[in-house]
């Protein structure tokens, strides 16, 4: 199904949120941010974070603002034709991979995704600090990141392509991107994901840290505090919606990356776990 772009809020007032984003404590002495590791079940993530207080801008009836090559990310309507709510491992790589794959084609013009992996959500805000097999309770990411830095995003794409195919892009200059798919699988009110203008975002406030998962050594971007990022989200997003979050481009005229995050909304604070979907996905283009 055509992706297209969702309509305008039937005249409802933005949902704006005063939240908390969790940025990186720099210790300012020059040190590294602390490596996570993911593997054998569980993850491991001991960076330390302060919190600061942002207002969060509802997107909902102008959600064609913004862009992947104007902001960083893009909201799209684009029901799912997987309706088992994502606990079929076999139906996710089978059914929605290609899905997803087709959506990115479509919305970027590129000639090939190759989809690296994805991550399913449903457990609780805190799901960190449940310990020995975490990851089986997966749920929100509540610090500011970006999955891949611009030299992690080139051992991302070196460990998924042919050493030949991967020379080939850096040697030539061509084009590729990193970009998650991130669905909600029930519609989301609680810890809705919040996502920052790239062109808020200098790179003088990103710093590379080591992210390790299984036997993949990665790298990505933790964040220091600017109150100049503006921040937003769309209230009550639903599951034939989807939220494009740009990682990486190798494009260096256009946004690169969206800083992204969930936040509390205090509204819906006491509400069930969120369920969601993402999938990563390694953009390629012929020239």
């Amino acid at each position: 199904m055509a992706a297209t772009t969702p309509s305008v809020a039937n005249g409802h007032a933005p949902h704006n949120v005063s939240a908390i984003l969790n940025y990186w404590d720099d210790p300012g002495d020059g040190s590294s941010p602390t490596p996570i590791y993911i593997g054998k079940g569980r993850i491991t993530n001991e960076r330390p974070h302060l919190p600061h207080r942002f207002a969060v801008s509802d997107v909902a009836g102008r959600e064609g603002d913004f862009t992947l090559d104007g902001q960083g990310f893009q909201y799209l309507r684009h029901p799912s034709q997987t309706k088992d709510d994502f606990v079929d491992e076999r139906r996710i790589r089978e059914e929605y991979y290609p899905e997803c794959a087709a959506l990115l084609k479509q919305a970027t013009g590129a000639g090939r995704v190759h989809i690296f992996n994805h991550k399913v959500r449903r457990g609780p805000t805190q799901w960190h600090h449940l310990g020995l097999k975490n990851l089986a309770n997966r749920g929100p990411v509540t610090k500011t990141h970006v999955d891949q830095s611009y030299d992690g995003a080139e051992l991302r794409m070196r460990w998924e392509l042919p050493p030949e195919e991967a020379d080939d892009i850096v040697q030539r200059g061509k084009r590729y991107q990193i970009i998650n798919v991130w669905r909600p699988i029930r519609t989301i009110l609680k810890d809705p994901v919040a996502v920052a203008d790239a062109n808020t975002v200098p790179d003088e406030d990103l710093v590379s840290a080591i992210m390790v998962e299984d036997d993949y050594h990665g790298e990505q971007w933790v964040v220091r505090h600017n109150p100049a990022h503006k921040w937003y989200f769309k209230h009550g997003l639903t599951p034939d919606e989807v939220l494009l979050i740009k990682c990486f481009d190798s494009d260096r005229s256009v946004a690169r990356r969206a800083l992204h995050s969930a936040i509390e909304d205090p509204a819906y604070k006491d509400l069930e776990s969120r369920q969601s979907i993402e999938v990563r996905c390694l953009v390629l283009y012929d020239d």
